[in-house]
Order: structure tokens, then sequence, then C-alpha cells
């Protein structure tokens, strides 16, 4: 069972998870993971529990769960994971999800991190930016992180065993450009890039990041999708792009929306220096002024990747900070691209 759903705390609505397994997070190695493999941490969603599943090892579980080693003749008083970060970035809060480990959590946990070009070595640099903290069991655990360093890899302790259901490191992508060639057309929009959903209208049946996602949806959860509207106005989403940039090609994809897809959808632009024309707003609608029409209103279609170049009516070394999609009336949308030249310099 696959679960996208987005977990509700003060760090997700503001950040990105950085190492989900989604954005291209891995787990590199362990300790132990003797009832439940290392891999379950960057899952999506919280987990999930099944009363009468077990395997040969035990009970199955939705998450990372070490053999019981304390007071044991092991050597090791604690045990440790290591993770690479699908995207680089400052990280702003973690939460330690014990979601369903209830009496074999651990007590309490730390967290190490460091920057490597390329793969990890003995010699990485490890800097401690979680001390030891409680945890408490069958609960999501959140720390708030004040480093202001950009992070590749983080190295996550439990203290002395047992299970942990997910991993989640929210943050700042910090991207490097010169991965990028000069004049190399740049989807914007990504998550991977740095793209950011900021607002929206509603997101009641999925999350508004699901957007820029890597990869086409795999089911309708995975996209964003709004209640039924019946007030006669429509839905909408912000997206801070990833840089000021151009809009050359555009990407609306309704994968997997067949029932309740957008009747129509528009995007327009706009040059914003931060987010606080946002923020300090009523209403996005409020702004309707300063936003400037990429593409007119257009019919969409059930179940498609619709690809829209001549229909954009800014000239193509315009440059924008923000995109806004809007849909007619609602409904839900998989994917959006926003291929575009970065703003040099």
């Amino acid at each position: 069972m696959t679960n996208h759903t987005t977990p509700t705390n003060e760090f997700s609505s503001q950040y990105i998870d950085l190492v989900s397994e989604r954005v291209g997070g891995e787990t590199i190695a362990c300790s132990d993971d003797f009832f439940a493999e290392m891999e379950n941490l960057i899952k999506p969603g919280r987990g999930i529990f099944i009363d009468d599943k077990y395997t040969e090892r035990g009970k199955w579980m939705d998450g990372w769960e070490s053999a019981r080693s304390y007071g044991r003749d092991n050597g090791r008083d604690h045990d440790w994971c290591i993770l690479r970060l699908g995207i680089p970035g400052v990280i702003r809060g973690i939460d330690v999800d014990t979601n369903h480990f209830r009496g074999n959590a651990p007590l309490s946990v730390s967290m190490e991190a460091c920057a490597c070009d390329g793969e990890l070595t003995d010699n990485a640099e490890w800097v401690e930016i979680l001390p030891q903290s409680d945890v408490e069991p069958h609960s999501q655990n959140l720390f708030k992180i004040t480093s202001e360093s950009a992070w590749t890899h983080v190295r996550l302790r439990i203290y002395p065993d047992g299970g942990v259901a997910r991993l989640r490191i929210y943050g700042d992508p910090q991207i490097s450009w010169n991965n990028f060639l000069p004049g190399e057309l740049i989807d914007l929009a990504s998550i991977k890039n740095g793209g950011r959903a900021v607002l929206c209208s509603d997101m009641f049946f999925s999350d508004k990041n699901n957007l820029l996602m890597p990869n086409r949806g795999i089911n309708m959860g995975d996209g964003w999708e709004t209640k039924r509207r019946r007030d006669g106005k429509n839905d909408w989403v912000i997206v801070k792009l990833a840089a000021a940039g151009s809009v050359n090609k555009v990407v609306i994809d309704t994968n997997h929306f067949k029932g309740n897809f957008p009747d129509s959808f528009s995007l327009e632009g706009i040059v914003s220096s931060d987010d606080n024309f946002i923020e300090n707003s009523e209403s996005a609608e409020s702004k309707n002024a300063e936003w400037q029409t990429i593409i007119p209103k257009t019919k969409l279609h059930a179940h498609r990747e619709h690809l829209f170049i001549n229909e954009i009516q800014t000239s193509s070394d315009q440059q924008f900070t923000h995109v806004r999609l809007n849909i007619f009336p609602d409904g839900g949308v998989s994917r959006m691209r926003i291929f575009g030249y970065r703003k040099e310099g």
C-alpha cells in the first residue's frame, strides 16, 4: 500500500522534505535493521500497521527497526542510519516519526550532517545538528534546526535501539547552478531544482507540492486535487520558481484524473523579490492587477499530458519569479512543468 499523503506539521507547510525517496533520497547504511528495513524511513505517508502480519524474523513493521541490543554484550550502545539527501539544502526541521512503534520506540535520538561532493567517504566531517533529545512513542517528534549550512547527508542515531517509522528532513534546497550548462532549458518549477508551491486555494484531497515532484504521478493521490467548488469561483496554486527565468514551454499533466480533471486552466506570472506580496495580502486574488497572462484560459482533457509552446503569450526572454496555475472550476492536476532559461547572475 502506497500513501502519498503529506504528514502535517509546523515544517511541512513551509519547507520541502529533502530526504524523501520521491525526490531521490537514499538510505546508505545502518548498524542493524533486523526487524524492518532502513529503506522504509523515507517512504511516503506515516506508515501503516497490519495487526496479524509477521515475517520469519518477527512482527512486520512499516519503518526501520533494529534488534534489541540494549544491555547485551555486543559492544553497541545505540543504533544509527546514514541517509543521502535527494536535494542538498539547509535543514530547518526534523520529524522523527515513531508512528505505530508503541512499545519498541527509541528513548532518544540525535542527528549529524555532512556536506560531501560525490560519494560519502570515511573522511567525511560530521557536524552535530541535533543533540541527543527524548522522543515519544507513536508520535511525530519535531525538532527545529538552527544550522545555516547546506548539507548532503545525515546520520540518525537512536538510543539505545528500537524502531522509527519515518524520517522527514525539512529544509530549503541549495541548488548548484554549476550542474547546468549555460543556456540550458530548465524546469524552473521542479522541486528537485528548488521550485516550491507556496500557496493554494485548496488542497483537500492531496498536497500542492505534488505538482512539482519528479516523474509522472503514480495514482490520483500523487497530484494536487481540490474539493468540488460550490461558490462559482475557481481554484489556484502559486509556485515560486527555482530562479527568476523565462517561460518557454509548459506541461500540464492530468495523469490518472479521468472523472475529476479541471475543465480548463490558465497560467499567469509575476516578478517579486520575496513572498510578502502573497503573505501580506488577504488573498492571492487581491493582486490580480500585478499578474500577467502567460497562457490564457485553455481546455484540458482527462488523463493526458498537455504540451504548450505556441500558446504562450509572453516573450521568450521575459522573466518571472512566480507563476499561478488557475484551474476552472476545480479538480486535479498531476504535474506542472515550467521550462525556461534561468536569469544569469
